[in-house]
Formats: structure tokens, sequence, C-alpha cells
């Protein structure tokens, strides 16, 4: 496939109006669904500040400077249980039915403990008792290949399964139950309804402008501060630390690195992403106008990146993605540092079916990050085009036209820039969710100059 570099004019996208918000019948059948699927007395749920998807979209709440606990059980019953601070927080859940309760082992040292310090109590008070069952969701889960018993290996810490054992004595059954949200092929978290798709777009949007402000401002002699400022941050809830780094030739390019007042010069590696509740986008390059050894990795690497959009679409799998998206790369001597694309959500990574040899098949309703990192590059170079996408059937797209017309709008008006100016034909499945789709400048002193396929 022939790729150029081309002068090209962003459209002007329609902008994000109203917020969507995702209603509460949306989560109250979430938490239906979380509770049927655990098959047991109880579900728990845990969270806590950079662990806090599954809470937040089960319920709309994540907890605040501390931890907290979602139990679903019996009859209905809906308990929140939270330390000192998130206690007031808890008014902005969403899920109807919801009760609170206060365990001070969940707030923070050297806070007060003098009414309820013993969380075992309130999970009693909650409802739990003496031989029941607990299908308990931690942060992550092991595979088989792992553990010799991953129903047992919690990701939660250990004094609180400790404690959840208390509270249903030994007679109890405690195992975990994390694949029920997160499993990449049917977890609950990997399929979204129109109305979370609606929200996460419209973050999508925020995410992605405000990353190009910082690639189609920057100049020489900036601070990495200064390039991170003219992103024109509005507050939105982050899901990573927004990064921003540079490295001269011969130095290492930290891409996870946090801005530092470090200035830049003429032919420096640069890198940045920016990540909201539901998108991320990134870019690298060089501080440059041009050099042709780099151009020839960057071509390389946008091949790979077409290769994607080529292959992905309902029901592919992901060891066919990965294969394709690793062959393609391999042929300009790349490889993708990490899986070459996975989930994504509340919290920027969950999991990925893409991977080798994995059988699990994309579906309509899958939010993906478009994530191929390539690797080997020279030191002081760094390339990076990551942005945003979920699958959508003709149902569900036809739902969200629907009900999210301006949404569905911009999604369209992004697929016609894709096809009519990258030359990339985007399937119907796929949901461009970032307003820079595929906009990869290799040369940031050019940004206005995207790799385009001809």
């Amino acid at each position: 496939m022939r790729v150029s570099l081309r002068n090209v004019q962003l459209p002007a996208f329609p902008v994000s109006g109203d917020q969507p918000r995702v209603p509460a019948a949306v989560f109250d059948r979430r938490a239906r669904d979380a509770y049927a699927r655990g098959k047991s007395d109880w579900m728990v749920v845990y969270a806590d500040r950079e662990h806090f998807g599954n809470m937040a979209f089960l319920t709309g709440f994540e907890p605040r400077f501390e931890e907290a606990f979602l139990l679903l059980g019996p009859g209905g019953r809906r308990v929140l249980i939270t330390g000192n601070e998130s206690e007031s927080y808890a008014a902005l859940a969403v899920l109807p039915g919801l009760s609170v309760l206060r365990s001070q082992t969940l707030s923070l040292m050297a806070q007060d403990r003098s009414e309820f310090p013993r969380l075992v109590d309130r999970l009693r008070d909650a409802g739990l008792k003496s031989g029941d069952s607990v299908a308990l969701v931690g942060w992550k889960y092991l595979e088989v290949e792992e553990d010799a018993d991953p129903s047992t290996a919690y990701f939660v810490p250990a004094a609180y399964a400790r404690m959840l054992q208390q509270a249903i004595g030994a007679h109890g059954e405690l195992r975990d139950a994390t694949p029920v949200l997160m499993h990449p092929e049917h977890g609950l978290r990997s399929i979204l309804d129109v109305d979370q798709i609606a929200a996460f777009e419209w973050a999508a949007t925020r995410c992605s402008s405000a990353l190009w402000r910082i690639v189609s401002g920057v100049a020489e002699g900036d601070t990495e501060f200064d390039a991170v400022a003219r992103m024109q941050y509005a507050g939105d809830p982050l899901n990573v630390h927004t990064m921003f780094a540079s490295a001269g030739a011969g130095e290492a390019v930290i891409g996870l690195r946090s801005p530092t007042g470090r200035r830049l010069r003429r032919g420096d590696g640069v890198t940045t992403a920016f990540g909201l509740w539901g998108a991320l986008s990134s870019r690298a390059g060089l501080l440059d106008t041009s050099n042709d050894d780099f151009l020839a990795h960057a071509i390389a690497y946008f091949r790979g990146l077409l290769r994607w959009y080529e292959t992905a679409d309902i029901g592919v799998t992901g060891g066919d993605l990965y294969e394709a998206v690793a062959e393609t790369l391999a042929e300009g001597g790349l490889r993708s540092a990490l899986n070459p694309g996975h989930l994504t959500g509340h919290e920027e990574w969950h999991h990925s079916p893409v991977r080798p040899g994995s059988r699990e098949r994309l579906a309509s309703g899958m939010p993906f990050q478009i994530d191929v990192i390539p690797t080997p590059l020279p030191l002081g170079q760094a390339l990076n085009c990551e942005d945003p996408i979920t699958f959508a059937n003709a149902e569900l797209r036809q739902e969200l036209a629907a009900k999210y017309p301006e949404t569905s709008g911009r999604i369209e008006a992004r697929r016609s820039f894709m096809r009519d100016v990258l030359g990339v034909e985007v399937k119907a499945s796929i949901l461009p969710l970032s307003s820079t789709p595929l906009c990869l400048p290799p040369f940031w002193l050019r940004p206005n100059d995207l790799l385009v396929r001809d």
C-alpha cells in the first residue's frame, strides 16, 4: 500500500453539545445482570481511586481518596460501603435503591475511627451472614496459566478478603467473580449500551481536541509545561496522568512521564497523551520539519494502523487481528510494544481479546483503544497515533442515530473525512470517536502534514 505525507486541513467537526448522561434504568439493568451472573447470595465489588471502573459502571459512583464496596444481594438489596470522605460523595450514585453505610476502616489513616471502625460489622449490617456465598469482584483476575486456583486469587487487599470470609463464616463460600465484569469477550463492561457509547464519544471529542491543541501549537523553546498548557484542560475526570515527554538524540523518550520544565529543541522526540473517562488520545513524533529516516519508520507504522482498520470487524478473532497487525509492522522492522488494541472505558485499559492465539471475537458494543505502540525506534525518537473507537452493528447504529443524532452525526463526519481525505475506507461497524481520527503528523513543526493512503 502506498503512503505519503500530504498537507491536510482538519475539518471543523461539530463540537460536543450537552453531556449525555446514562439513565438510572441502565444502571439498574447492569446491576441486575451482574448479580444474576454472579450466581451467589451476594456479589461484592471492590473499588479504590486507581481501580474504580467496575463500580462506576454499575453505580455512577467512584470513591475518592479511599476505598469502597458495592454489595448486591438477595431481594434486590443494594448497599454501598464507603469511608468518611466518600459518604457524602455517594449522593452522586445513580443506581436506584442504593443505601449507604460507612465503615471507617475504608478511610485514610488517622481519620476518625470512633463510630464504625470494623468493616466486618458493616458487612453484617448490610445483610451478609454465616453460610452465605459471595462472588467477589476485584480490579483484575488471574488466568489459569498464572495460578492453580484462580477462583481464590482475589485482587482486593488481603485484609478485606479476610473480613469478608469472617462475615460469612467457615461454611460460607468466597470466590472470585471478576470475569463477570471484565472478561474480554462476554464481560458486562466489554459490551456497551447506546447511552454509554454516547457519553464516551462526548469525552473522546473533548479529549482529542485538547490533545491536538498541544500537538499543533508546540514550538521550539517551549517548556513541556508550556506545551501541555495549550490543551485548555476544563476539569473533566481523568483516567490517566497527563503525559508529555521529550528527549534529544541518543536519549530515551519516557512515554509515561508527566511534563517537566525541560525546554524543547528542534530534533527532539516528543510524545503526549491525555485521557478522560472513556477516551484517550496520544501522539508522538519529532519536533522537526523533516527527517527521511524517521519518515520511513512513520510510514511503516502507518501501514500497520491501516491494516488494523482493514482487518478489525465484528466477528473477527483477537488472534487474527493480532497476527495481521504484527505481520504488517514486521515488514517495516517494527512490532507493537503491547497488545495492538485493547478494551477501554472508565479506566484506560481493562482487558483485551487482541493477543496471540486468542479465539475471542470482536463484538458489537465493544469499546476499543487502537493502541499500537511501535518499537524498536532509535533513542531520541517516538511514534504513536492512538484513539478510541467502538464497534457497532446495524441495530446499535440505528439506536444511536435515533437517540443521539448529534453523536451519530459527528461519527459519520469523521468517517467521511477518513475516506475522502486520508484515503481510508472505514467499515460501518467501526465508530470513530476521536475528532482527529488516524491523524498522524510525523513532524510536529508541520502539524498539518499528515500521512495519507494514496
